[in-house]
């Protein structure tokens, strides 16, 4: 049965016997699996953004001195340069001034972008203290706050300064998910069916089959939904903590995502949605190299995430060139995540220039 766990918590097994819980549940269940994480009550700090802190800085706020901890709430600007030095820098002046110790703990309460802000911070400050998810987007709860990997942007690309930390604990309460405005719900879609394309078959089949009340939020598909996702990522870290193998599946459609978000400029495009539209430039390119692909039947579920139109002056050279920053490349050479059929994919870096243009040619609509 595809759900047949879902009741249970996932845990994420790491090299030397390490391991974390991803705990799905209510926010009011916080402190206590913070308790049964080696967490005890004490100060610390809680980072969030501005659309997030309306909604739930006051209830978690409570939640957390209810409990005997005493937060330093941190609310930063909302958006994708938050991700960058100058906020990094402002978390390291309060958190200092505020005299943490080693077992002050950083909670980071918002999406990707906070999450991996927070992530870093906890990750260096003090040469490292506990780190707590508590992600609020669709992405953050299935992708992003799951695996360790935290960082900020540089001008030269996404995600180019950053470390390798994992949390203490990850509290998923599906029900954060309802304040999600229309754009953001569709964006974390993209993650999973990108989850299903390199992993799962039969969730990808379910996915298909039950889209329309994925869309629109139906309460009775969205807990199945987010365990499923957040479960395969789960899988996937387990097996290749650091992404020296199998985890660069996980990177599928984000080599030419990334270019796109870089090209555009960040936020001009959510994350997820430079990622659909990268998963069909990856899903051609597949098809090129594999005539196992349904190229059709995927195409079918990526067309139903909203994009906004990519301006015709983005032209295939400049998304190409772009490409030459991305991190994953070894020796000079991009390394692509395609897929041998739905649910199986590989890296490869046998790939021409003429491939990468046809597939940017194709999910441009440039052909």
């Amino acid at each position: 049965m595809l759900f047949q766990d879902k009741d249970k918590p996932v845990q994420v097994s790491l090299s030397e016997g390490r391991s974390y819980e991803l705990a799905f549940g209510p926010l009011s269940e916080l402190p206590l699996k913070m308790r049964e994480a080696g967490l005890r009550p004490g100060k610390c700090v809680v980072v969030t953004d501005t659309n997030v802190a309306g909604h739930y800085r006051a209830t978690l706020d409570a939640i957390l001195q209810y409990d005997g901890w005493d937060p330093l709430i941190l609310t930063l600007p909302a958006g994708e340069e938050t991700k960058s030095p100058k906020p990094l820098q402002a978390i390291y002046d309060a958190a200092l001034a505020w005299n943490i110790d080693r077992q002050t703990p950083v909670l980071a309460l918002g999406g990707g972008v906070i999450g991996d802000l927070a992530g870093f911070a906890a990750s260096s400050i003090l040469r490292g203290v506990p780190f707590v998810q508590i992600p609020t987007s669709l992405i953050a709860q299935v992708d992003s706050s799951i695996g360790g990997k935290t960082g900020i942007n540089h001008d030269e690309g996404k995600n180019l300064i950053g470390a390798f930390y994992q949390p203490r604990l990850v509290l998923i309460d599906t029900k954060l998910l309802y304040t999600l405005p229309r754009r953001e719900w569709s964006s974390g879609l993209a993650e999973i069916i990108k989850h299903a394309l390199i992993q799962d078959e039969p969730f990808f089949a379910w996915m298909e089959s039950t889209m329309p009340q994925i869309l629109a939020r139906d309460p009775a598909v969205i807990d199945d939904l987010v365990y499923r996702a957040a479960a395969i990522k789960a899988e996937v870290v387990s097996e290749d903590e650091f992404e020296k193998g199998r985890r660069a599946i996980l990177n599928y459609g984000h080599t030419f995502g990334h270019a796109l978000e870089k090209v555009l400029g960040y936020g001009v495009l959510t994350h997820g949605e430079a990622v659909t539209v990268g998963m069909r430039a990856a899903l051609f390119m597949s098809r090129r190299f594999s005539r196992k692909i349904d190229q059709e039947r995927v195409d079918r579920i990526l067309l139903q995430i909203p994009i906004p139109p990519i301006p015709a002056t983005i032209s295939i050279a400049n998304v190409r060139e772009a490409m030459a920053s991305d991190k994953k490349r070894e020796s000079d050479r991009l390394r692509f995540v395609l897929l041998k059929k739905i649910g199986q994919a590989y890296v490869t870096d046998d790939v021409t220039v003429s491939d990468v243009d046809a597939a940017w040619a194709f999910a441009l609509g440039r052909t």
